[in-house]
């Protein structure tokens, strides 16, 4: 049996997720035009936020919300919250490109307690309780075992026009591709961590994120038995925005790696 919040949470994104699928198939036409397929994609993601902010808040009425870049916010009982990402993985909406994810935590008394990502295109939804697992659909999810890092396959965000130190961003990734099997970007934060948590990643670094982009993501790295820290492997992500995630065997080295290159670029 499912926890009730995450049903709650199920029928939201189902809901969103249709639309979003129906509106990408309106992408590739739009293409002609970029200030059409902007503004199409920008009422996409609009539509998307206000239907789960009238599902979640008619399910739960007294608690918080929070979405930042829609401007959904609502204080709420102060104890409870939402967070939510209605479209994680916009550029590639924006761009035709099928992967995309919907992310929603629930946060209790600071702490998260139930987190989804939901992949519309593949209904896949990934989804973890506090002390109650990771899951995939009905299925147990578990890091992967992988203890060295020249067989790891490493995730990771990469900053783009005005945003982000590009120069130190380099120097960690140049640091992470000489060492290990591979590093990919797909530019969909929450669908990475939940990748980490499936165990097609074996770990994943990442600046400068907000907390709707992670906050469902940490969740299930943890509950599938990974660790997610800042990359000085202790601070909380949530925080800062900066994070490291892995199995148990790789989360130390791979943040000792990230942290080194970060901080000798940095002079």
């Amino acid at each position: 049996m499912r926890p009730a919040l995450i049903n709650v949470i199920d029928r939201a994104v189902r809901k969103a997720g249709r639309n979003l699928v129906r509106d990408f198939g309106e992408v590739e036409q739009l293409q002609v035009s970029r200030k059409g397929v902007a503004d199409f994609v920008s009422a996409a993601d609009t539509k998307a936020a206000r239907t789960l902010f009238d599902e979640l808040m008619r399910a739960r009425p007294t608690f918080g919300f929070l979405d930042e870049e829609s401007g959904l916010r609502v204080a709420g009982d102060g104890i409870h919250r939402w967070i939510v990402d209605p479209l994680d993985g916009t550029t590639n909406f924006l761009h035709g490109v099928p992967h995309f994810a919907i992310s929603i935590a629930v946060e209790r008394a600071g702490e998260i307690v139930d987190g989804v990502v939901y992949d519309p295109l593949s209904d896949n939804l990934y989804w973890a309780e506090r002390n109650g697992g990771a899951w995939l659909n009905d299925q147990r999810l578990r890091v992967s075992a992988r203890g060295d890092l020249s067989a790891a396959l490493i995730a990771t965000g990469i900053p783009f026009v005005g945003r982000g130190d590009h120069a130190r961003y380099l120097a960690t990734q140049a640091a992470v591709m000489a060492r290990t099997a591979g590093v990919r970007r797909f530019g969909v934060a929450s669908l990475d961590l939940a990748w980490v948590a499936a165990g097609r990643f074996d770990g994943y670094w990442e600046y400068g994120l907000k907390p709707w982009d992670i906050a469902a993501g940490l969740l299930l790295v943890r509950e599938a038995g990974g660790f997610a820290s800042e990359h000085d492997a202790h601070t909380d992500p949530l925080r800062s925005g900066n994070v490291v995630a892995a199995n148990d065997n790789l989360h130390v080295p791979l943040c000792t790696m990230v942290r080194e290159a970060w901080d000798q670029a940095g002079g």
